[in-house]
Order: structure tokens, then sequence, then C-alpha cells
């Protein structure tokens, strides 16, 4: 079991890795993942549901890497920029924190499931068209292109989009791109903002459910797993990220619009005929 336990720890952490910055949904890949190679009946319910949302750190890690000289300009240009900045993504992380405190339970007990996930990845993937298509190139001499020039009314508008990716298959990643490009950002600002976002979204996510989670049953077994998870999960998304911004840089995100059409409509079938049970 300790073994199996590693093992299947590490898909779902190469699977966090890859997801997390991709407008794909991360928690909602690892669900599926999760109900294919059924890890939460292998490490138990109540450390899996812990376990896919802390190796995000592992993720977050990676963006806080690379984008190490950013962040450090941001604090030593505290007054100059860096206050209004990490004010402003405050103001953006607030909207989905209180709404997902308010509505957590809700979330993990009809949400979490292969066909409320396909159905959020068909309705994310249509957002994202629609945003894409008749905002991404809206006015673009106009566009903010610059973190440290996002305003208060972009900052809160992006935040309420984040709402969005409470339900899992919606992803964090494509909601709040897709409110950036409607709240007049280009797409490397949509892009980076939403790495920048993660940090407070994702850090205080792991804290809710580290404070929330049962130890009763916590064994080093799963102590060694979750190590491993954020270990990986950390050198897979260092990887995908840089492949990220320079796939944005020569395509249309439109493509992963598609891959998600194509992922969920596979899933509902193989939901319908019990190959995936829910």
């Amino acid at each position: 079991m300790e073994i199996l336990l590693i093992l299947k720890s590490i898909i779902i952490a190469i699977v966090e890795g890859i997801t997390e910055f991709l407008p794909v949904s991360s928690t909602g890949h690892m669900i599926i993942v999760d109900d294919i190679i059924n890890f939460s009946q292998t490490a138990g319910v109540d450390f899996a549901n812990m376990y896919e949302v802390v190796i995000q750190l592992g993720a977050i890690l990676a963006i806080m890497v690379l984008y190490r000289k950013k962040i450090i300009d941001s604090i030593v240009h505290l007054k100059e920029y860096g206050f209004k900045m990490w004010f402003y993504i405050f103001i953006a992380f607030l909207p989905s924190a209180v709404v997902g405190v308010l509505i957590n339970d809700f979330i993990k007990g009809k949400l979490f499931n292969t066909f409320s996930v396909s159905v959020g990845l068909i309705v994310g993937a249509i957002i994202l068209i629609l945003a894409e298509k008749f905002f991404s190139n809206r006015n673009v001499d106009s566009q903010t292109d610059n973190i440290e020039d996002i305003n208060m009314k972009q900052a809160f508008g992006i935040g309420c989009f984040q709402i969005l990716s409470l339900w899992p298959g919606m992803s964090r990643s494509s909601s709040t791109i897709s409110g950036a490009w409607i709240f007049g950002c280009s797409t490397k600002l949509a892009a980076e903002f939403s790495f920048f976002l993660a940090i407070p979204t994702m850090i205080g996510a792991s804290f809710y459910e580290l404070l929330g989670m049962d130890y009763t049953n916590f064994t080093t077994n799963h102590g060694i797993a979750l190590g491993v998870g954020f270990l990986v999960a950390f050198l897979v998304a260092l990887l995908v990220v840089d492949s990220f911004i320079k796939f944005l840089k020569r395509y249309p995100m439109k493509y992963f619009a598609y891959y998600r059409i194509g992922i969920a409509i596979l899933l509902i079938v193989l939901v319908s005929f019990n190959v995936i049970r829910i």
C-alpha cells in the first residue's frame, strides 16, 4: 500500500504541475484522475482532499521562483508601485475567498465528481472562446500591459471572475484570464496577473484545508506522499509555465478551449456507460 500510495500521489502531482497554470482546470483534472486511479480510496478521502489542494503550493512556488525578480523588485520599490500592485492582487483575491468559505461544503459535496467537472470544462471553454474573440484584441493600443498599471476596477472585476473557478472544471487560470481580457488587459498581462493572483489564492486555500484536516489517521506514509507530491508539482510546473508563455506568443487560447470540450465530451460518454463511476 505504501508504494501504491506514493505512485498514485506522484501521478496526481504530475497532473497538478501540468495543469495548474493552463486554462484547463487543475482541480478538475485531479478529480478525473482520482476517479480513474482511485487515489482517494488508497489514501483516504480526507487526506486526498487536503493533498490535492496543498500540492498546489508546489506549483505556486514555481511561479515565485520564475518571477522572483519582479517579486523582489515590487518589495524593493514598495512605495513606488509595489504596495499598489500587491494591494490590487489582494482585492482580486477577496471575492473568491469570501464566496469559497461560504459555499465550500456545497462545492465539496455536490461538484467534486467527473460529470460536474465535464460540464464545468464545457462552460469554461465557451467563456474562454467568447472572451478571446470579442475582448482580447479590442482596443489593443489602450490595453493595460503591465501589472503595475492595474486599477481597482480591473482588479475587482478579475477577482469576481475568479469566483467561477470554485466550480471544479471551470479553471482558475481560464476564469481570471477571461476576466482580465474583458476588463481591458493584454494577453501577456492576463496570464501574468493570473499567475500572481494564484499566490494568495492557493496559499489561503491550502491553509484553510490544513486547518480543517482531521489528523487522526495521518501517517508517516501520508507525510512522505505529501512531500514527494509537493516536489513533483514544483518541478513539473517550472517546465510548464515557461512553455505556456512561449505558446501564448504564437497561438490563441482557443486551442485549450477545444481540448476542454473534447475531453469533457469523452468523459460524459465514459460516465454514461459506467466506465467511470461518479
